[in-house]
């Protein structure tokens, strides 16, 4: 019967760029927080170039939301997230980042099956 109740997809995909490997980390923990991760907590982002862009990922899995913690404080200007998944995950997701950060929607996409959305992600 569980298996009947999820009907739609539970993880998504995030894409974390323009910003330092402490402020990709700050995003990342906090959301491991909030969500399970395809990621361990000792899996910290790291910058294996000097002038090249980084980007980092995660996926989380949605469906079993944990409490989540206080608004992190992010070190530089913002982080840009770009995030994938079926439209009930995204939702969830995006209520999530709402409470943890300031969050400016730059862009979005939607398909039969999936919505993408591109956000910056500020401290509260």
């Amino acid at each position: 019967m569980k298996n009947m109740e999820r009907s739609h997809p539970e993880s998504v995909s995030v894409e974390i760029s323009g910003c330092s490997k402490e402020d990709a980390r700050v995003v990342f923990d906090a959301l491991r927080a909030c969500f399970t991760c395809d990621r361990g907590a000792d899996e910290v982002p790291q910058q294996l170039h000097e002038t090249r862009p980084m980007v980092w990922l995660g996926t989380y899995d949605v469906a079993d939301a944990h409490a989540v913690p206080a608004p992190p404080a992010l070190r530089g200007t913002g982080v840009v997230a770009d995030v994938q998944g079926g439209y009930w995950a995204v939702d969830r997701f995006r209520a999530t980042l709402d409470s943890l950060f300031r969050v400016q929607e730059t862009c979005t996409a939607s398909g039969d099956q999936e919505r993408d959305l591109h956000l910056r992600l500020e401290s509260r």
